[in-house]
């Protein structure tokens, strides 16, 4: 296969999820790492592709391609490194591209307004996506479509959201012929 497909979960596109090169990782950034390894390892891609849900930040609506990646829950500051920094890797974000949007990740579902995220939307496993694919050479494209606002009402938000991006998901890969 040249192209794989990761969803964190079959409910973000469950059409899309019955297709042979189509993959859940899981959620959060271990399950997306592990999955991410074992299959780049399996299948020797040349690119994947990331699509899913995401809290907005800077963007209210709608699907967004992010190029940058970063850790929000990275933070190991008495050790003297800056807050996103994995301890001893010169790289705080991971930039895979031009001119898209900036994508932080983390193990927790944001839902405080008034957290200062130096993001344009949140996720939970695009940053171990793109790793990934940087430590085996893979193109890595991602796509997120905004579930929700980031705040308090991001649980029902994305719940009622969660399959909205599908259509959108559709069209990115059925024009790079990745769609029957």
């Amino acid at each position: 296969m040249n192209d794989l497909v990761f969803f964190a979960i079959r409910e973000e596109a469950p059409d899309l999820t019955a297709l042979p090169h189509v993959f859940c990782t899981g959620v959060g950034k271990v399950n997306a790492a592990l999955a991410a390894a074992r299959l780049i390892e399996k299948h020797r891609p040349k690119r994947v592709w990331n699509f899913g849900t995401a809290g907005g930040i800077t963007v209210g609506s709608g699907l967004h391609r992010c190029t940058h990646f970063v850790q929000r829950d990275m933070d190991v500051a008495p050790l003297g490194f800056s807050l996103g920094q994995t301890p001893y890797e010169e790289h705080i974000v991971l930039a895979i591209g031009e001119g898209g949007l900036t994508c932080s990740s983390g193990d927790s579902f944001v839902t405080d307004p008034n957290l200062k995220i130096p993001a344009d939307l949140v996720d939970m496993e695009a940053y171990a996506l793109a790793k990934a694919c940087v430590a085996t050479g893979t193109e890595f494209i991602c796509y997120k479509f905004i579930s929700d606002r980031a705040d308090g009402g991001s649980s029902t938000d994305w719940t009622a959201n969660v399959r909205q991006g599908e259509t959108a998901y559709a069209t990115i890969l059925s024009e790079h012929g990745l769609l029957g």
